[in-house]
Formats: structure tokens, sequence, C-alpha cells
């Protein structure tokens, strides 16, 4: 069994190494048993691990564990790396994931999905809880994301680019893929989930929003407001990967009705959100015209 690595902190993220480190990585996976390519890569939100009990699981890692990961602070967030299998399409997914306001920059945020792109996933299937800012959406609602609005201040490509990564300019006319967002579509309604869309919007956090806020992200056009996913699906893009996204409301951010949030209120709903959402993407992966791009550790 590979040793636990050496704890790293924001100084160990320079752009300049950053495929050096993405390759210790890869190494350390390796070496501590996992010799699969996953085509698919998950990434489960705030209350939303309970989408790994629809996952058969092979093998696992901490992240405190892994060179170049940092440890999530959320007792939410279980923190550590999955592998295996859904449906039978291999995959593997982040039961947790790292927020900005936990003191991380973005690159340390969206570090794992450049390991999970080099593992071989060509597809990021991700999910998080969010406020609703539409007053057609409620708690419980699962929405399907299709497009986001950037407002945390930062972009995680910003600094040197590395072309084996990805390249300088990334095009961003289609974040999420209308292909897979097609597929969701098609088994909610098989299976008689209701599945609006929505535009995700991204604020840093901790704090939630102000009614002047609120008001200010729907008439950005925002159906949804969160504190992550935008940075990860950014790489994703940057990595070439195809994106799928669901949002779970957890909490209606209506101005005019505006009470305070009862955190331990959204994890209930998260944990039936996440029997919904995890339904859906079984049935994205079994369909036959999912077919994901498999990239490859060498690349």
């Amino acid at each position: 069994m590979a040793q636990p690595k050496p704890k790293t902190g924001p100084d160990s993220f320079e752009p300049g190494g950053l495929y050096d480190r993405i390759q210790a990585s890869i190494e350390f996976i390796r070496s501590a048993g996992y010799g699969g390519t996953p085509g698919s890569a998950l990434i489960f939100g705030s209350g939303l691990g309970a989408m790994a009990g629809g996952m058969q699981v092979e093998f696992e890692l901490p992240y405190g564990e892994i060179p170049g990961f940092v440890d999530t602070t959320l007792e939410f967030h279980k923190g550590r790396l999955l592998f295996g299998k859904i449906a039978d399409e291999p995959v593997v997914a982040m039961d947790g994931r790292f927020h900005r306001y936990e003191g991380y920059t973005l690159q340390q945020i969206t570090f794992p999905v450049r390991v999970m792109r080099m593992l071989g996933a060509g597809t990021l299937l991700l999910s998080n809880l969010a406020g609703g800012l539409n007053p057609e959406f409620h708690a419980g609602d699962v929405v399907l994301i299709i497009d986001q609005i950037n407002l945390m201040g930062d972009n995680p490509l910003i600094g040197a680019n590395d072309d084996r990564l990805g390249p300088r300019f990334v095009d961003m006319s289609e974040p999420y893929s209308r292909r897979l967002i097609a597929l969701a579509e098609k088994h909610a309604m098989q299976q008689g989930i209701r599945l609006p869309r929505g535009v995700y919007a991204a604020l840093t956090g901790s704090s939630f929003e102000t009614r002047a806020e609120y008001r200010m992200l729907r008439g950005l056009g925002a159906d949804m407001v969160g504190m992550s996913s935008v940075p990860e699906v950014i790489i994703a893009r940057h990595g070439g990967m195809e994106v799928l996204g669901f949002s779970l409301i957890s909490d209606d951010c209506f101005p005019e009705c505006l009470e305070p949030i009862d955190v331990e209120l959204l994890l209930d709903y998260a944990g039936n959100g996440a029997e919904v959402i995890g339904k859906i993407i079984r049935g994205v992966l079994e369909d036959e015209e999912y077919c994901p791009v498999r990239h490859s550790d060498s690349e």
C-alpha cells in the first residue's frame, strides 16, 4: 500500500508544475491498487452523498492520502474518492467537494477534476444544493442545469496555461452538454420525474445572500444560486469533458417572504433529492446513446 501523501498548501499550486502534480496523483492512485479506466466522473454535492448508495464501490481512497488533494472541512462531505460502477459503467466519484469559503483556491478546488479526467473520464456528472430564485421552483425540486453565471470573482484558469491540459481560451457556449441534457430529460420523463431547466449562479459564500442580492441574481437571469460547481465545470470544459449538472433546491429564496435558513432542513431535502438524481443518472449511464469519450493517463 502506498504511503499517505505529505500535506500540501496553497503555495504548492503554482501553475508551472500543475501537470506534474496531476501525474503524481495518478501514480499514487495506480500504486494504491486502482488499475481501471473510468469513462465518467461524478461529484456528489452537500448532503447528496447518498447517491453513492447506487454505486457499486470497488475501491476508495480518502482525500487526505492523495497527493495534491486538500481535505474537506465539512462534516457532511465524507472526503473520499470512490472507484467502481453504476449500471456497469466504470466511474470515479468525489464523495464530497471543496469550496472557496473553506479557504482554498479555485485551482485547489478543481484539481480533482483534472485528476479524474486524466484517469480517463470523458464526462463529468455533478450535483449541488442550491437556493431557488425562480418562483416556479420549490424546496425539494431537482433542476437540470443548462447554463451558469460565475460571480465568484475568480476563475480557475487564471495563470499560466499548459496546452497538455487544454487550450488557453476555453469556449463556454455550451458548458452543459445539450446531448446529455436531452438524455437526462428522456429518462426523467420515462420515470415520471419532473425535471425543469435552470441557470445556476455561483457566489463564494459562506454567508447566504441578502434580499437585495436575491433580487439582483434573479434580474441577471439566475434560477438558482449556490457556492460551488462553476469552477469545476470550467475545468471540465478546459479538459474537453462533457458536463451534466443537477441542482437540488434546498430553500425558497424569494425576497418578499424570506425566512432564516435552517441548514439541517436543507440537508434533509438533500437526502431525498439524492435518490431522484441517482435514478436519472443511472438511466443516462444505461442509455446506449451515452457513450462517453475515454481519455488516457498518458495524454
